[in-house]
């Protein structure tokens, strides 16, 4: 069909290609931000369906540079976003000094998600460094947009090896919340690590479905509510 033709039957069907790009544009952008546990399972879906439950599926979308579904999740949402910023073994401090700036100036985002740092404490970095990775992050989100909202998760535990590093971190995030939460770019914590059992990890790394059922009811909630916020302003 020559493009004329499609132009014009958008325009008797009430629609205009401007008005298409400029409802997208409009749309809230979300970004999951992580490690493989953000790439390869399915938590996103399982909280897509939660965007989606509440009517908010067509005023929000997952953004990032990965547009990928691995675990072949099947939520009750057939077309949802698989957008992400998911990197399978990247480390926090990687993401944080060589990559955030150039990914959301890609692709922006009004609020970001994120668990990272498993990696970073299988390769030996200390809670210090991971933690000032984390401030590097923020500065760089808020660098790009002021008014982002953040969500960080508590870190899932280990089924193999010590958790002793893992809960080091996750110690240390309340307090570095607090020191850095605002008004104009509020911080919360999604607490996925309480009441995660090991048995919910399908290689000791990795949630199995529910295991990301678990991640999904702890970040989704917390994503609802910043959505209702963003989209009320």
């Amino acid at each position: 069909m020559h493009f004329s033709t499609v132009v014009s039957a958008l325009g008797l069907a009430g629609f205009t290609i401007a008005g298409l790009v400029a409802r997208q544009a409009g749309k809230l952008k979300i970004m999951p931000l992580g490690d493989s546990i953000t790439e390869i399972t399915c938590w996103r879906a399982l909280v897509w369906d939660q965007l989606a439950e509440a009517g908010y599926a067509d005023q929000v979308q997952y953004v990032g540079s990965q547009n990928s579904n691995p675990q072949n999740c099947q939520p009750a949402t057939a077309n949802w976003d698989q957008h992400h910023e998911g990197h399978s073994g990247w480390l926090a401090i990687d993401i944080a000094n060589n990559y955030l700036t150039n990914w959301l100036q890609s692709t922006p985002a009004d609020i970001v998600m994120f668990m990272l740092g498993t990696n970073d404490v299988f390769r030996g970095h200390g809670t210090d460094d991971i933690i000032a990775a984390y401030t590097k992050m923020v500065q760089i989100i808020r660098a790009s947009n002021p008014k982002t909202k953040i969500i960080v998760d508590l870190v899932i535990p280990l089924g193999v090896g010590s958790n002793a590093g893992i809960q080091a971190l996750n110690a240390r995030i309340p307090d570095w919340v607090a020191g850095l939460n605002s008004e104009e770019s509020p911080i919360v914590i999604a607490d996925c690590n309480t009441g995660f059992p090991t048995s919910d990890l399908r290689d000791g790394v990795h949630p199995n479905l529910e295991g990301d059922k678990i991640i999904a009811s702890k970040v989704g909630p917390l994503l609802l509510d910043y959505v209702k916020q963003s989209l009320a302003a």
